[in-house]
């Protein structure tokens, strides 16, 4: 693995405390590997192998059940996943697959769980992010729970526009048929609540969305930071 790679992933919560010789350790049985795009990388049900990080591209996490298929969350650049299944040598509960040409490092489930045992802070550090990703988890129960499919996409807009930089136009990250798995719609249901966001001053063209006055959206939307703001 080059050392450029090591420097990116000690940077990263999960490793940036742990003690030298234990990240070495752990980085002895890792390896890099570059995938294409719409490759499989982990399937539901099948043990959990590896702990995965993505260093360039993204992942999709998706579940498939009864003929029926949903994306469940987006993996980007520096981020591991899926933590809780390596920690617990439990099955996968979510397959995942490169959305694009990507970088992925794998490294043990074993010896993840080994220096878990020997290295408080990396201990420490594990638990935080396993509760991140838990209050993530309520926060989008919330999402889907408590709002209409209308609302559930005009906080989703708003979010994507300030991670955008805040501009009236921005694309969205992925294509329609996904962002509507993502939301919990059926790509026809997608389509209405768009059509019913514009008299909100929303605009579509193609991935491409105007936002004409903001303030009117906020007020209909009401974002919420116990239900949006996933850093907290």
């Amino acid at each position: 693995m080059p050392d450029s790679d090591y420097r990116d992933i000690r940077t990263l919560d999960l490793f940036a405390e742990m003690a030298d010789e234990h990240f070495t350790a752990l980085m002895r049985g890792a390896y890099v590997q570059n995938f294409p795009a719409q490759i499989e990388l982990i399937t539901e049900g099948e043990p959990s192998d590896f702990l995965h990080i993505v260093l360039a591209g993204s992942v999709d996490l998706f579940s498939a059940w009864n003929d029926r298929e949903t994306s469940m969350a987006t993996v980007r650049p520096i981020s591991t996943f899926i933590l809780a299944a390596t920690i617990k040598d439990a099955p996968y509960l979510m397959s995942a697959r490169t959305l694009e040409k990507s970088r992925i490092v794998l490294i043990p489930s074993q010896d993840v769980r080994g220096i878990f045992d020997v290295d408080n802070n990396f201990a420490r550090a594990i638990v935080t992010e396993l509760a991140q990703c838990y209050r993530s988890v309520i926060k989008a129960q919330k999402d889907l729970k408590l709002r209409t499919s209308l609302e559930r996409l005009a906080n989703y807009l708003i979010r994507q526009q300030h991670h955008a930089g805040g501009g009236a136009e921005f694309k969205l990250d992925f294509e329609k048929r996904r962002l509507a798995s993502v939301l919990g719609m059926t790509p026809e249901n997608l389509s209405r609540a768009f059509k019913g966001l514009q008299p909100y001053g929303v605009k579509v063209n193609g991935t491409l969305i105007t936002i004409e006055d903001q303030a009117d959206l906020r007020r209909f939307a009401k974002p919420n930071p116990l239900i949006d703001d996933f850093s907290t």
